[in-house]
C-alpha cells in the first residue's frame, strides 16, 4: 500500500535544483502530490517542501538527493505520522481547553502526551480528558532545579514539540537549547508591540484600535523568536480592559491552533529570526 511522506530540503540555491529533485523522484517511481519551493534572496537559501506517494526507501533516497544537492544541504524525509507534543501551562485555561477538545475529536495532527503545570489548578480539568498532568511548582526552588525537574519529566515522554499554552515563565537559554526550534509559544499581542507581561493592559492604556495574538518559536530573546502566524481584531473606544481580554482569548486560541497545524504538518522552516511558511 502506498504511503505519503513529506520531504523537506534547505540548501544554498543553484540552477537546476527543482529539475534535479523531480528527476530523482521520477526515476524512483514516486508520485509528487505537492511541491512548493522558495528562494530567500537575502541569504541565497533554497527551501522546498514536497509530499510524495510510494513505497519509500528513506536512506537511499536521502543519499541520492544529498549527492545532487550542495554539500551543506539539509534533507528530511518525514512519514506522515502524528507528532508527539507536551503542553506547558500556568493558570489560564482557554488555550489548553481548546487544544484538549481538538485532540479529543482528533482535529490535531498530534498526540498530546501530557500537560505540565507550575500550578495545579488545571489538573482536574486535564485529567477529564484522560491525559496525565504533572504539577511542578516553581516556588521555593531555584530556576535551575525547576527546569531540571521539567526536563526529567519530558525525558520520559520524548516529545517532538513543546507547546507553551499560556505558560507564564521565562525559560533559560539552556532549556531552550535542549528543544531548539521545537518550543511553540502563544503571546497575547501583535508582536513586536507590547512585548512581555500585561500586554492587554498596555494596549488598553495606549488606546489601540486593534489587538492581536502571535504564535512564535521560542528563542533566547523574550517574545522575539521567529513568528509563525498572527491575527488581529478591532476594538472600540468603549471596550473596557475586560472586553479586550475576553476578545483576546478567542484570537489566542485561533492563532495557536493555526500555528500548530503548520508546525505539525512540517510546513515551517526557520531562517535566522524569520520563518518560511508553506501554507
Amino acid at each position: 500500500m502506498e504511503k505519503n511522506h513529506v520531504i523537506r530540503i534547505k540548501c544554498p540555491d543553484q540552477k537546476g535544483l527543482i529539475a534535479g529533485i523531480a528527476g530523482i523522484l521520477f526515476k524512483r517511481g514516486y508520485n509528487i502530490l505537492v511541491m512548493k519551493e522558495y528562494v530567500e534572496t537575502e541569504t541565497g537559501q533554497f527551501f522546498a517542501r514536497l509530499e510524495i506517494a510510494g513505497e519509500l526507501e528513506p536512506q537511499e533516497l536521502e543519499s541520492e538527493l544529498k549527492y545532487l544537492l550542495p554539500p551543506s544541504a539539509i534533507v528530511e524525509i518525514i512519514p506522515r505520522n502524528k507528532k508527539r507534543i507536551v503542553l506547558l501551562v500556568t493558570k489560564e485555561y482557554h488555550c489548553l481547553g481548546d487544544l484538549l477538545v481538538r485532540h479529543y475529536f482528533n482535529e490535531l495532527h498530534a498526540e498530546i502526551l501530557a500537560v505540565i503545570g507550575n500550578h495545579n489548578m488545571l489538573q482536574s480539568f486535564t485529567e477529564k480528558f484522560e491525559i496525565p498532568f504533572h504539577y511542578i511548582s516553581h516556588e521555593g526552588i531555584s530556576k535551575t532545579a525547576f527546569e531540571e525537574t521539567i526536563l526529567q519529566t519530558l525525558e520520559t515522554y520524548q516529545p517532538d514539540y513543546l507547546v507553551l499554552a499560556k505558560f507564564m515563565r521565562i525559560l533559560t537559554p539552556e532549556f531552550v537549547q535542549r528543544y531548539k526550534d521545537r518550543i511553540i509559544n502563544i503571546h497575547h499581542s501583535f508582536l513586536p508591540a507590547f512585548i512581555g507581561a500585561n500586554p492587554y493592559k498596555k494596549a488598553f492604556e495606549r488606546g489601540v484600535k486593534l489587538i492581536g495574538a502571535t504564535a512564535h518559536i521560542v528563542n533566547n530573546d523574550l517574545d522575539e523568536g521567529p513568528i509563525i502566524t498572527q491575527q488581529i481584531i478591532p476594538v472600540k473606544h468603549d471596550d473596557g480592559l475586560t472586553d479586550m481580554i475576553e476578545a483576546g482569548h478567542e484570537i489566542e486560541k485561533s492563532v495557536l491552533a493555526d500555528a500548530l497545524k503548520l508546525v505539525l504538518e512540517d510546513r515551517i522552516f526557520v531562517s535566522g529570526n524569520k520563518t518560511i511558511v508553506f501554507s
